[in-house]
C-alpha cells in the first residue's frame, strides 16, 4: 500500500495488515472510529512515531494538554490544523 486513497480504501477490511508498524494500525483503527484500539497500541510505545500518534489521538480526545505532551515526546511541534488533516499527514507520512 502505497497512497492515502488506497489506505482509505483498506477501511472496509476488518483487520489492518499485520506487517504494520504500531503507529501505522493506530491511525488505520482510528479511520474506522475505534479510538480505543488505536490509543492501546501506542499508549506503552516509546518510539517517536508512537508518540506522534498518541498525541493525534489526544487531540482527538478533546485533551489538548497530554497531547502537547505527547508532541513534545515525539519532539513535534503541537499540530493546528484539522484531526483531518492531520491524521492524513500522519497516514502518509508512515506508509
Amino acid at each position: 500500500m502505497k497512497t492515502l486513497t488506497e489506505f482509505k480504501h483498506s477501511l472496509v477490511q476488518s483487520a489492518p495488515p499485520s506487517a504494520w508498524s504500531a503507529a501505522l494500525k493506530a491511525l488505520w483503527y482510528d479511520g474506522k472510529g475505534d479510538w480505543r484500539t488505536a490509543h492501546d497500541l501506542v499508549d506503552q510505545l516509546s518510539d517517536r512515531e508512537s508518540a506522534h500518534v498518541h498525541a493525534y489521538l489526544h487531540r482527538v480526545e478533546g485533551d489538548q494538554w497530554n497531547a502537547d505532551y505527547w508532541y513534545n515526546r515525539a519532539k513535534k511541534p503541537s499540530y493546528v490544523g484539522s484531526l483531518e488533516q492531520e491524521w492524513e499527514e500522519l497516514v502518509v507520512s508512515f506508509l
